[in-house]
């Protein structure tokens, strides 16, 4: 028995580091039934793939608030009509309660309101409805905040409550260092004695600590109860030493830890005054990377225009269903994939293809969910609805893409999981160094705490050592490792997105940076997927009488190259083509047909021949034709050869100018197809491609990319039909054209929205400048903390006679996160090579 596995994407406040991330996926991966958790720290998201049979929602809420985290949760309120007693009410909340992820619904009978509370992201409106219509119910929304805005709330929440902390905390500190600088320079002169008090520096200090570090204390011991630890540990241990060992020199002058001179009031205030600093401009700058996303949810309409019995009702978006008349007019968002049933419009699809330029539709035109009319108006039949319109997939796909992980963060997210222990154990050596032969070895006078008013010279061997450890406990902080590729990634998906491409996870971006081969289709990828007539050859008749005998001997055939000329007679013409007076359709091999008297005869040479026709005279013009890869279409009227019309499947028009960027960017081109030879080289030799593999099944395209992966290269698929999907599966990188089959798609790694070969050059650049961007904040991050550590535990003291102080290195700290992120933001800037040409 097949287990279905879920996932659920939550949404969960308060993290703030590497380490938070690894605290948190050890602690639902500790639930019997979870098989996979991914934290997105820039998003607060936590994707969960478990075994509803054995564990759900209300058990990962659990762990998450006992971790010392928040779970979001979103309230619904919805007008339900049709109860008139306790037993309705009874039904519809415990058809509500019995959601995954719903934590309360109660109904107000005589307002005829539903209001249900759950976890964030996770309730399923429509079914909900759905469900409670099915009772007999009739229900509409009254009222539900926008996610969009939960998120706006939740950030600004957390923005306000850093500053408030900094309100707070800030004064008293610098109050602090104030009092304890008192004896030096020209301070005594103008700051009263009594700020210097240890007393009144241990009234001052108090509530810097136990207000603006209450979070600290309480997540370490919340995580230590569960075996996990994150960067509050480190907080708290640096913060609560410095306090404790500074209280009990001033109450217990005498118990031997450096006495009242080894106070150090002023570093637990500063230390936490500028941990909540770093933290309040995280909060600022966090928010930005995920702009493009945001962007796109703001496109989801929230309500639709639809047709009912010939009048228009609006009713909430997510209650189309499929086969619905959709009215959109000028300035409207269309709420759903579909069909142009009625109308013309001008309508911008620029934030879902890349394309900035709005495209004309009309009747038969497909339209996506999402893009919005500039002129006209549309009646559009709804064929993709609620989660599965084109702009909820690509939102679906971003989510995923940031809520994955490659290699190398997993490598960082473990160094910075497990870094707590060794820091601790690293400062206790620098403890014990300084404590027992440091000191006596290199200690002089005259030595400096950078960015500290301690007075070193009075504190003795244990104030000395102390300060040096608690340097190393907060220096050492990694968040800024495990902000490195989260925020990168979040912004390289939402800058793929605005050029329209999708990438489906993190790894995939790591992996394109590698790729030397790409290998694309022909059909569909390379070129536009359909016949086109490109040749007229008429004999004895002109040109438009060709194709006036053309049009009325295919106007009744369903064939792709009857379909292809009665096209290019209506793009001549401006009109329909005559009906033959009788029509004779013989598959595999042509068309019999009368008008006017005549005779008519379309099809194959072969055809023709067995009707007794002489096809001789396009002998030389056919062989030309047949050699640059086109089919050929003879025509006769009574029984005498009148022309023959050449089709081809046309290249896309930016194709040949993609495979000229990428072949100057190093990679090597390849085309496979199950096409033959001839045509294969002719398409090929248009758009500059030298290596093709022709005449293969799927299996041999398979084939075909094991071979170069066999000689040692990364390859990277681009196909669009459901024969390229075992290629793109079996090729490292999978790029899938978005015009193309659903089932090319999911098995692509890469969705290519527009289908255009310059948005793959587009892809590549995005993929290296993004992983560019985290290497270089994985170079950042580490070199700071590989030159800030050694720094900080007095490497360097015997020569320079200076020392970081914590103070100074909690300033450090927060800065390194707040660069990084800075440094991601400048992604937004990144213009790939392929934008002038797409």
């Amino acid at each position: 028995m097949v287990i279905a596995m879920e996932t659920v994407n939550l949404k969960v406040y308060g993290m703030s580091c590497a380490a938070c991330v690894k605290k948190v996926e050890k602690g639902i991966s500790g639930v019997p039934g979870v098989e996979q958790v991914v934290v997105n720290l820039i998003n607060n998201q936590v994707a969960v793939k478990y075994d509803p049979q054995k564990t759900g929602i209300s058990d990962f809420a659990r762990v998450i608030e006992d971790l010392g985290y928040e779970m979001g949760v979103a309230e619904y309120k919805f007008r339900v009509e049709g109860m008139s007693c306790a037993a309705c009410v009874q039904k519809v909340e415990k058809a509500a309660r019995g959601f995954a992820g719903v934590l309360d619904a109660v109904v107000n009978l005589p307002a005829q309101q539903l209001t249900v509370k759950a976890y964030e992201g996770v309730l399923d409106v429509g079914r909900l409805k759905r469900e409670i219509r099915e009772l007999g119910y009739e229900i509409f929304n009254f009222e539900e905040i926008d996610p969009l805005a939960r998120e706006k709330e939740a950030r600004e929440k957390e923005i306000r409550h850093q500053r408030l902390k900094m309100i707070v905390v800030w004064p008293l500190a610098i109050l602090a260092m104030i009092g304890t600088m008192r004896h030096l320079w020209i301070f005594k002169y103008f700051v009263p004695e009594f700020l210097g008090n240890n007393y009144f520096l241990m009234a001052i200090t108090t509530p810097v600590v136990l207000y603006g570090g209450y979070e600290f204390f309480v997540k370490s011991y919340q995580g230590l109860k569960r075996g996990v630890t994150d960067m509050n540990l480190l907080y708290a241990t640096g913060i609560g030493s410095a306090y404790l060992i500074a209280v009990i020199n001033t109450l217990f002058p005498n118990a031997g830890f450096g006495g009242p001179k080894a106070t150090f009031f002023e570093s637990a205030a500063l230390l936490t005054a500028f941990i909540i600093l770093g933290r309040y401009l995280e909060a600022l700058t966090r928010g930005r990377t995920s702009e493009a996303l945001r962007k796109l949810i703001s496109l989801k309409p929230k309500t639709a225009r639809v047709l009912i019995n010939g009048e228009e009702k609006e009713i909430p978006a997510d209650e189309v269903e499929i086969g619905d008349l959709v009215v959109v007019r000028p300035g409207e968002t269309i709420p759903v994939d579909g069909v142009v049933e009625r109308g013309t419009a001008s309508v911008d699809e620029s934030m879902l293809t890349g394309e900035s330029l709005p495209v004309d539709k009309g009747e038969g035109s497909m339209v996506l969910g999402g893009s919005i009319i500039k002129t006209g108006a549309l009646t559009v039949k709804a064929t993709r609805v609620g989660k599965e319109t084109s702009l909820s997939r690509i939102i679906k796909l971003m989510e995923e893409a940031q809520t994955t992980k490659a290699p190398l963060q997993k490598l960082a997210d473990v160094v910075a999981g497990n870094f707590i222990l060794g820091v601790h154990i690293l400062a206790l050596v620098t403890f014990f160094f300084w404590f027992f032969y440091g000191y006596q070895a290199y200690f002089t006078p005259e030595t400096r705490f950078l960015m500290s008013p301690a007075k070193i010279a009075e504190m003795g061997v244990f104030g000395f050592s102390m300060l040096i450890s608690l340097t190393v406990l907060v220096i050492s902080c990694p968040c800024a490792v495990g902000l490195a590729m989260p925020s990168a990634i979040m912004a390289g998906t939402g800058k793929g997105a605005e050029y329209g491409v999708l990438f489906k996870n993190a790894e995939v971006i790591e992996k394109m940076t590698k790729v030397k081969v790409i290998a694309f289709d022909k059909t569909g990828t390379i070129t536009k997927g359909e016949p086109e007539v490109t040749d007229l050859i008429p004999f004895e008749i002109n040109e438009q009488q060709l194709l006036e005998l053309a049009g009325v001997a295919e106007k009744l055939s369903e064939h792709p190259l009857a379909q292809a000329i009665i096209k290019k007679y209506r793009e001549i013409n401006q009109k329909e083509p005559s009906e033959p007076a009788t029509f004779h359709n013989i598959p595999g091999k042509g068309i019999m047909a009368t008008y006017s008297g005549v005779n008519i005869l379309a099809g194959s040479e072969k055809f023709l021949q067995e009707n007794r026709v002489d096809t001789s005279l396009a002998g030389e013009i056919a062989k030309k034709l047949k050699g640059e890869g086109k089919t050929l279409v003879y025509f006769a009227a009574d029984h005498r050869l009148v022309g023959v019309i050449a089709l081809a499947d046309t290249v896309k028009e930016s194709s040949a100018k993609a495979i000229e960027l990428l072949k100057k960017k190093g990679y090597i081109p390849v085309m496979l197809t199950g096409d033959n030879e001839v045509t294969a080289r002719a398409i090929a030799q248009k758009v500059g491609i030298s290596e093709v593999v022709a005449g293969v099944l799927p299996e041999g395209k398979v084939e075909a990319i094991k071979a170069y992966q066999e000689k040692g290269y990364m390859v990277a698929m681009a196909g669009d039909g459901i024969n390229d999907a075992p290629a793109l599966t079996q090729a490292d990188v999978g790029i899938a054209m978005g015009t193309g089959t659903d089932i090319a798609k999911e098995a692509g790694e890469v969705v290519i929205v527009k289908g255009d070969l310059v948005d793959i050059v587009n892809a590549m650049d995005i993929a290296r400048a993004t992983f560019g961007k985290v290497k270089q904040n994985f170079f950042w991050a580490f070199v700071y903390n590989t030159l800030g550590i050694p720094f900080a535990a007095g490497v360097f003291y015997p020569w320079t006679k200076a020392l970081v102080s914590p103070e100074l290195a909690a300033l450090l700290m927060a800065f390194s996160s707040v660069s990084v992120t800075l440094n991601t933001l400048l992604l937004k800037r990144f213009k790939p090579s392929g934008k002038a040409v797409g």
